[in-house]
């Protein structure tokens, strides 16, 4: 099947290679030149044959929006737009009704998979019409992991089901990651243990916490033990933070997810203001000692 891929970067570029050797002809557009395969997407649009396919694979917001804009200049009635990469579910209603006038069909896809989806494959979570679905499903099967259909992908419902589904599963990955930091921080603690690489990687077969993640961990502790290389400066994708207001808005309780994302907030703050107030006022009501910063700083 032939494909048009926007977005070349870590995830683009890999999934190019894996469709590439899954026997799919993968037309790339990326504005590096060292990557592209054309020049522009008005070539890219030149070099495909209708009705086309075209996978957008950039980041979410401005750019993506940017982008669908400009592909529904370039691209004709009869072809197909799918969204890869981590727009809100919100925005995928209006991509659709736009492209949607002019004829063109619109997909969006979650994708979970990192680096490792080349050789791995991707989790994928699609929303769109059924004929559009089965439409690009040749590329979805390729992109998914071996096995089951649907162990691996899911055709979640309609436009927008599948980035709230990532969304949800984003959501999901900071809670996971955060209690296997918390455990590998109990564990550090304590004088008992005497290599907690080593309880990590125990348990990466046969217990019930183990998962990839998990594995993961296990791999960078060897890697860098103590995570001395590292700060604990964490950023957030976003897909958190959308994650606890879908939850407000549903009156869903997400306690778990909500309290990683605030445990990435706190990551960036050198010294914190709620911790200094904290000590504030147990000096003030009960006399506490307070730890000074000497004039010297």
């Amino acid at each position: 099947m032939q494909l048009g891929l926007v977005g070349l970067g870590k995830m683009g570029f890999n999934m190019r290679e894996r469709l590439r050797e899954g026997g799919h002809e993968v037309i790339g557009y990326d504005p590096r030149p060292e990557v592209t395969d054309v020049p522009t997407l008005t070539a890219l649009a030149e070099a495909l044959k209708p009705p086309r396919v075209v996978w957008v694979m950039v980041p979410s917001g401005p750019i993506t929006d940017t982008t669908i804009k400009e592909l529904s200049q370039v691209l004709s009635e009869g072809d197909l737009v799918i969204d890869g990469g981590n727009s809100r579910y919100t925005e995928d209603g209006p991509h659709a009704k736009m492209l949607g006038e002019k004829g063109i069909a619109f997909i969006d896809a979650g994708v979970s998979g990192g680096v490792w989806g080349l050789k791995e494959g991707y989790g994928l979570m699609v929303g769109g019409a059924d004929a559009d679905v089965e439409r690009a499903m040749p590329i979805f099967d390729t992109l998914r992991p071996p096995g089951p259909r649907e162990d691996g992908f899911v055709h979640a419902g309609p436009v927008g089901a599948g980035h709230f589904a990532k969304m949800v599963h984003n959501g999901v990955e900071y809670a996971l990651m955060s209690a296997y930091g918390e455990g590998y921080e109990l564990l550090a603690a304590e004088e008992l243990i005497k290599d907690p690489q080593a309880v990590y990687q125990a348990w990466t077969n046969g217990t019930v916490v183990r998962s990839w993640l998990q594995q993961l961990l296990a791999k960078a502790l060897k890697e860098d033990p103590g995570f001395s290389q590292i700060s604990g400066y964490t950023e957030d994708s976003g897909e958190g933070r959308w994650t606890v207001e879908e939850a407000i808005r549903l009156r869903v309780p997400v306690p778990g997810i909500a309290a990683s994302l605030f445990a990435r907030f706190l990551s960036r703050q050198d010294d914190s203001p709620t911790m200094k107030a904290v000590s504030a006022l147990r000096n003030q009501f009960g006399g506490h000692a307070v730890k000074r910063i000497s004039e010297s700083g």
